[in-house]
């Protein structure tokens, strides 16, 4: 795996050098618009809503739409003057019984390893939680924006967990019906709970899978083996095309767009990740940042070696090959002209 973010937890006066990994990932299924014909992709472009021209992504600008229909245009130096708390720290600020948090307020979840000079206060740390039976709060500032977010243990590691900030939970009172829900009778309530008991059990991760994603991999299958396969005409040209990217970049504008109406920041993680711009990155990307040019560079040196070493034998091999079929010509050649002599 490769660490998102370095820095340091604190607690106290203690301080664990550590490097964050994000610990889950998403297995959605994703399926591409295709031409059915042939199978192209069907590809999308920016088109200004008022005229239908296609846009420039440089003439691309953040829009903050007010509750009353306006629209206000923030520019990147617009948005370089807001207040960009950026820290290498994870810090402690009380441990809470784990039962106070309701789990509706957790939201992204990452692993921590310390670094080794890191371990032994790590181990520490891990201890105390484990036996406390407490969770740590803490705000950490992960890709240039402040969360808040909880340290609790999963077998033998410390995990961050970030927490949804409380206008980012909807209130129930929002729903509509609920005050048509009436009170059940006693021996209703008395039957249920014994439905609930008959079908009391331990809850086993294990023991689920997602059938839908084994049912479209099995399906998938079938049809290559089949040799339903249709090769896209345009398929060369996927790798330069910059389309996916305006895809990417549209659908974050949607995602800017919902948590602008909500007087939240326009940029979230993903939005770091697919963008690739110096402003989303910030420096939280830290030191896990700095490292990853220097793993391609050298995944680049043993791929070009690997290159190398395998164009050599397939030279050589050309290179017998084409002295075989000369051999054999150039005695042909010689037959002929002995024939011709001999008549």
């Amino acid at each position: 795996m490769r660490a998102i973010w370095k820095g340091a937890v604190s607690f106290g006066l203690v301080n664990v050098p550590v490097r964050l990994y994000s610990a889950t990932e998403n297995h959605d299924l994703s399926f591409h618009q295709v031409r059915k014909s042939d199978g192209s992709r069907i590809r999308y472009k920016r088109v200004a809503q008022a005229d239908g021209e296609e846009v420039a992504y440089k003439e691309i600008a953040k829009g903050y739409e007010t509750e009353d229909g306006k629209s206000v245009i923030l520019t990147d130096e617009d948005l370089a003057s807001l207040p960009n708390r950026s820290s290498k720290e994870i810090s402690v600020e009380k441990f809470v019984p784990i039962e106070q948090i309701d789990p509706i307020l957790y939201d992204k979840a990452y692993y921590i390893e310390p670094d080794a000079m890191g371990a032994k206060a790590y181990g520490l740390l891990r201890e105390a939680l484990r036996e406390s039976e407490r969770v740590a709060i803490v705000t950490v500032s992960v890709r240039t924006r402040m969360t808040m977010a909880v340290l609790r243990v999963i077998d033998e590691a410390i995990v961050l967990q970030t927490l949804l900030w409380p206008d980012e939970v909807r209130d129930v009172g929002q729903l509509n019906n609920l005050d048509e829900v009436s009170e059940p009778k006693d021996s209703e309530v008395a039957m249920a709970r014994m439905l609930i008991d008959s079908m009391a059990g331990d809850f086993e991760h294990e023991e689920h899978e997602d059938d839908y994603q084994i049912a479209v991999e099995a399906l998938v299958k079938s049809k290559i083996e089949g040799g339903d396969v249709t090769e896209s005409p345009d398929r060369d040209d996927e790798e330069d095309s910059g389309e996916v990217v305006d895809l990417l970049a549209a659908l974050q504008r949607s995602v800017d767009r919902a948590k602008a109406s909500r007087g939240e920041s326009g940029s979230d993680d993903s939005d770091d990740e697919e963008s690739g711009s110096s402003g989303s990155k910030g420096s939280a990307a830290g030191s896990a940042g700095t490292r990853t040019p220097a793993k391609k560079s050298t995944s680049a040196k043993s791929t070009s070696a690997k290159s190398t070493s395998t164009k050599s034998p397939a030279k050589k091999s050309t290179a017998k090959k084409s002295t075989a079929s000369k051999t054999p010509a150039s005695k042909t050649t010689a037959k002929k002209s002995a024939a011709k002599k001999a008549g």
